[in-house]
């Protein structure tokens, strides 16, 4: 991370060198915390609102999410400052070489999903504001001009690198609490914690709507795991894992600041314009407006404005970083051009063309729910390999090499990817969000949403079953061997140059 502010990022998914690993727990802190200080996290909070919760129990449901959540998310820290490199990568240990392309996948997935909904909540709210504020037309011409700002500033940020983008974020964090913080004062006289919700006691949709809401704030803490190790990767390899987990899961506990800032002004939006929190066409932006005083336009721009800048960097970011390694051809650069260039395009087809800004927030659950099993599986893994990897093999599929501890079976390890496949599949089976999807079996749990806790605990036992019955070569587990389950003694292939025959591959 050495050389000056404005020096553009060198680095791709190589092992980050020891001399240049300087950043700190807190800079892990800030990178994720600035991620999801935003808007976007802000309409994540109004949702216990809108399935018809009181305050406290939207509370209630909101901490539950975010604790559990923040617990899920901060061992995933832990693979960046001892590799050096990114999750995706990383993954190779337990996925195989060419199996790591499943994280990379995800993180894609997950990156453009984030990336479209910050930029279009922050571009209404934006937008929104300067109507009310100076006159601007509300005109698709209006939308368009600032999402393409959005955009192209947060494009502009990945090009350059961790190292600015770690500078935005410094701001951001400050910059969005202290605006948050203000809402407290432009709301206090409207605020009203006894707000009942629409759930009448003793009501069969309860549970159902309680737990929803508990799953989609627990969403977005676990949306950040294929993207920490991008930028825990700067850390020193020394750093003692405990703060490492601990900046991890701070960052997210701290989020309960734009949370409780999206449940509070929903529940007055819910009082005073109930038509903006309709659960079949909710608008909070627009119930936020027009509930807020008109002295606290200019925050809420502003923190539409800083919103899209963080959550934009932390998504697109390491996208461009993971896709340059799966194509090597690509520079880091060069991939974040082409990422971010397509994710622009996305972001105007769907919004003006498709409409799929509803879609899009649908689109993110759903491959949430088949990530939380592969965080699962790294997990495990990092636990049973007592947290001992081989960096050159990690390497293999970047440099394009055959071979090593993680080769497995032509690249495959067959353990990690059943167990990834079998339970996300089954997760996706039981996903019931009313009026955007219901898997075949969403009604079997009466409503309740049970895919990502039921996804989680199906890769967890279903991953450990496979390595007692299927175990891995021994030389995976290092000196130390083993820990839960036991090993093979298989033979492992050597790393070989691209230009070695391919008939030495007959060993696995």
């Amino acid at each position: 991370m050495s050389g000056s502010l404005t020096e553009i990022e060198t680095y791709g998914v190589e092992r980050i060198p020891d001399a240049d690993r300087t950043a700190r727990p807190l800079d892990l802190f800030r990178v994720a915390f600035g991620g999801a200080n935003t808007f976007a996290t802000c309409v994540l909070g109004a949702f216990p609102i809108l399935f018809g919760l009181s305050f406290w129990q939207g509370l209630a449901a909101t901490v539950l999410g975010l604790v559990v959540g923040a617990l899920i998310l901060a061992p995933l820290a832990l693979f960046g400052p001892l590799n050096g490199t990114n999750n995706a990568v990383s993954s190779s240990a337990h996925l195989g070489v060419h199996g790591r392309i499943v994280g990379s996948f995800l993180s894609l997935l997950t990156a453009v999903a984030f990336f479209s909904i910050s930029v279009w909540s922050s571009g209404d709210a934006l937008v929104g504001g300067a109507h009310r504020l100076v006159g601007l037309p509300d005109t698709e011409l209006s939308y368009g001009v600032a999402y393409g700002i959005f955009a192209v500033l947060v494009l502009v940020v990945c090009v350059y690198g961790f190292r600015f983008m770690l500078f935005v974020n410094k701001i951001a964090v400050a910059a969005a609490s202290l605006l948050f913080v203000l809402g407290v004062f432009a709301f206090a006289g409207d605020f009203d914690p006894s707000y009942p919700g629409t759930l009448a006691p003793g009501d069969p949709l309860f549970w159902p709507s309680f737990i929803g809401a508990a799953l989609i704030v627990l969403s977005n803490p676990v949306s950040f795991g294929a993207f920490l190790g991008d930028w825990s990767r700067y850390i020193p390899a020394n750093t003692p894992r405990s703060r490492v987990m601990a900046a991890a899961f701070l960052s997210q506990i701290a989020t309960i600041l734009p949370f409780f800032f999206g449940l509070a002004t929903a529940s007055i939006i819910a009082a005073k314009a109930a038509d903006y929190v309709d659960p079949a066409a909710p608008n909070y932006v627009g119930g936020l407006l027009a509930v807020s005083p008109g002295w606290y336009f200019v925050p809420v721009c502003l923190i539409a404005l800083i919103g899209g800048m963080s959550t934009g960097t932390t998504s697109l970011y390491g996208t461009g970083l993971d896709f340059s390694s799966v194509f090597p051809r690509f520079s880091r650069v060069q991939a974040t051009v082409f990422i971010g260039t397509l994710s622009i395009v996305f972001i105007f087809a769907g919004r003006f063309a498709a409409n799929l800004t509803q879609s899009i927030s649908t689109f993110a659950t759903l491959i949430i729910t088949c990530t939380a099993p592969w965080m699962v599986i790294m997990m495990i893994g990092y636990v049973t390999r007592r947290g001992w990897y081989d960096p050159e093999a990690l390497q293999v599929f970047n440099r394009r090499q055959r071979g090593g501890r993680y080769w497995f079976t032509h690249g495959w390890n067959w353990r990690g990817l059943s167990a990834w496949l079998l339970s996300a599949g089954l997760a996706l089976l039981f996903v019931n969000l009313p009026g955007q999807f219901v898997g075949p079996l969403g009604g079997l749990a009466g409503g309740v949403d049970v895919s990502l806790p039921l996804g989680l605990a199906v890769a967890a036992l279903l991953y450990l079953a496979l390595l007692a019955a299927f175990p891995e070569p021994r030389e995976v587990y290092g000196p130390a061997g083993p820990r839960l389950t036991r090993a093979a003694d298989t033979p492992v292939l050597p790393i070989m140059d691209p230009t070695t025959s391919a008939a030495t591959d007959a060993v696995t």
